[in-house]
């Protein structure tokens, strides 16, 4: 981490960070808002492939980013990245690329003999911030960067919603940091 994340440590979130995440994926302005009781679950089921980044000063050392993710059951080399977030407070420090420089670099530990060697994650058109992070994410770990629409707009029944573009980073070829 650099000086300013000193006083940050990236951590596995805990069923009770869901109301944090639920509060951080909102006030985010950006990312779709998933119900309470789906960021608790999150917490619960997916903590092993999901990370939170925590404020030491904080009162209990309390979330100000995640990023949340899961191995894709039908390749287990393959990590889908869900939701990236950072505390309005805590932008600008790099906060999100180390989050997922560091749940790649805990997965590659965790999982030897599978590792992770390609990132995926959906982005809608138009969200430079993502599209940054991610292609920045990329060169940083020596892989290609290949996008196609993975769920065009009318397959959303809940309203207008933009087409979901499908990053495809990899494969990784530096080792994360």
């Amino acid at each position: 981490m650099t000086a300013a994340q000193a006083d940050l440590r990236i951590d596995r979130p805990s069923v009770e960070d869901g109301t944090v995440l639920w509060r951080i994926a909102k006030e985010s302005g950006t990312l779709d808002l998933n119900s309470s009781y789906s960021y608790l679950l999150w917490c619960r089921d997916f903590a092993g492939t999901s990370a939170v980044v925590r404020a030491e000063g904080e009162a209990g050392g309390e979330p100000v980013g995640f990023v949340t993710g899961y191995v894709r059951p039908e390749d287990p080399h393959t990590l889908l990245v869900w939701q990236v977030a950072v505390d309005a407070a805590y932008r600008g420090r790099g906060l999100a690329a180390a989050l997922l420089d560091g749940l790649t670099a805990r997965l590659t530990a965790e999982r030897p003999l599978s590792p992770i060697t390609t990132v995926e994650t959906t982005i809608t058109p138009g969200n430079t911030a993502s599209e940054r992070l991610f292609t920045s994410y990329a060169e940083r770990h020596g892989a290609a960067v290949s996008r196609e629409v993975l769920f065009g707009a009318g397959l959303f029944p809940d309203g207008p919603h933009d087409p979901e573009v499908l990053y495809r980073m990899g494969p990784l070829t530096t080792p994360s940091q």
